[in-house]
């Protein structure tokens, strides 16, 4: 099949070079110059596990093209995604504003019938909005579709060739059936392709990824409880993740979660709600929690220093909001930072991918007082404490012998969880993690 993809950030990048990969041709629209001559070159902007190699491969048998030209995309596709960001606004509002302008200069450029689908995490009522701007443009017949994205940043590609579902929001026959076709080489194993009303299908993202954040915030609180009852959250975490009505996945603690889904999608679900005139208490406590939770194992550090951090030497552990991705929207690690320098400590930071986006992310001047590393043994060096933000594989196994040695104080502060207590114990550590007993204070 012939698909445009309208804008090559994350999702879009991901979901057009996928389907090239199952013999689609696929033609990517940004308007980024300096973007698109980076990726004609083989240069992608975002890091994630196994999208290289599909991704040279789909160009080099020229399945997969860019442009910054988006009649040509509108003129050789028969289905066009939207994948355009959707920021929030200063009251969590989902800002619509690049989804509508696509969608007026797609109808003005539409000469025959093509199905438009929105692929970017919208607000209920999107798929209307999407249709109504369509429809000043031409008097043409078209349809539009919601198809929500469940890709979780590091295993993305994993997540679009194997999806355990496939969400369609549909109320026409034909369009439906075109996606149906797209994407069956998708669910050979038999899981499901769910077609639904469209404000059904816009819904069911937000409703996700709100009770997958609810869910990393109820164990957050469990943990806190922990901390103060004498409590293990390990153990808790095993006793009620065994139960099949809750299971084991989401249910570990650490020191909130980020990204560029929950945050955003918590405060447009919770703003729709509003708008509707009904107050998502649930969603509200989560949010106001998750913040509180990001800079929780500060006042422990604070602690520890006798409450002066002035002159420390702080190493930090991951700068990404989750490992295996470069993200740092909204990452713990940019509210913990920040803290300890407000402080008057020093920072010295490792992250295998993300020390640029960080920096970025957490702004260039302020950047400048941060002393970023090339390993995770030079941060450490010369440091008065080490505190893990991001649960990289490469952290899980250092050797702590030379760990100890390196670290002017062994003391370490694992927002993560990373260590066995017993272990960190007998290697001479003070340990002090979320949510369990801490270790020879």
């Amino acid at each position: 099949m012939k698909i445009g993809v309208i804008g090559t950030g994350y999702v879009g990048l991901v979901t057009g070079t996928c389907f090239a990969e199952t013999g689609n041709e696929v033609i990517c629209v940004d308007n980024n110059p300096a973007k698109l001559a980076a990726l004609n070159n083989g240069v992608l902007p975002i890091y994630e596990p196994g999208l290289k190699n599909i991704f040279d491969r789909s160009v080099r048998e020229g399945r997969l093209t860019f442009t910054e030209n988006l009649e040509k995309a509108v003129d050789n596709s028969d289905i066009i995604f939207l994948c355009l960001p959707t920021p929030p606004g200063a009251n969590g509002q989902a800002d619509l504003r690049f989804v509508l302008d696509v969608a007026s200069e797609i109808g003005k450029l539409l000469k025959s019938y093509k199905v438009i689908v929105n692929k970017s995490t919208v607000p209920v009522g999107t798929a209307d909005k999407v249709k109504a701007r369509i429809k000043e443009q031409t008097n043409l017949e078209f349809d539009v579709v919601s198809n929500p994205e469940f890709l979780r940043e590091g295993v993305a590609v994993e997540d679009f060739m194997k999806p355990e579902r496939v969400v369609i929001g549909s109320s026409s026959d034909r369009a439906s059936e075109l996606m149906k076709e797209l994407y069956e080489p998708f669910v050979r194993s038999g899981n499901p392709i769910i077609i639904m009303d469209e404000r059904s299908s816009e819904l069911t993202k937000y409703a996700a990824n709100a009770f997958l954040a609810t869910k990393i915030t109820f164990m957050n609180e469990i943990a806190n409880v922990c901390e103060r009852v004498g409590a293990d959250v390990d153990n808790v975490r095993r006793g009620i993740g065994t139960d099949s009505r809750i299971g084991k996945r989401f249910l570990f603690p650490g020191i909130g979660y980020g990204g560029s889904c929950f945050p955003k999608d918590v405060q447009a679900l919770d703003f729709t709600s509003d708008e509707y005139e009904y107050n998502f208490r649930i969603l509200k406590s989560v949010m106001e929690v998750n913040e509180a939770q990001k800079v929780s194992i500060i006042p422990k550090i604070q602690k520890f220093f006798n409450g002066d951090l002035k002159g420390k030497n702080i190493a930090v552990w991951g700068l990404a909001f989750k490992p295996e991705t470069d993200d740092v929207r909204e990452a713990p690690a940019l509210y913990v930072v920040d803290e300890l320098l407000k402080a008057g400590a020093r920072v010295q930071a490792f992250d295998p991918e993300a020390i640029e986006t960080f920096k970025i992310g957490f702004g260039v001047e302020k950047s400048a007082e941060i002393d970023f590393k090339t390993s995770a043994m030079d941060a450490v060096q010369g440091a008065d404490a080490l505190v893990i933000c991001t649960e990289w594989n490469e952290f899980r196994r250092p050797d702590f012998k030379k760990l100890k040695a390196t670290l002017t104080t062994p003391v370490i502060f694992d927002g993560r969880n990373l260590f066995d207590l017993n272990r960190m114990e007998e290697a001479g550590f003070v340990y002090i993690s979320v949510g369990r007993r801490s270790v020879n204070v």
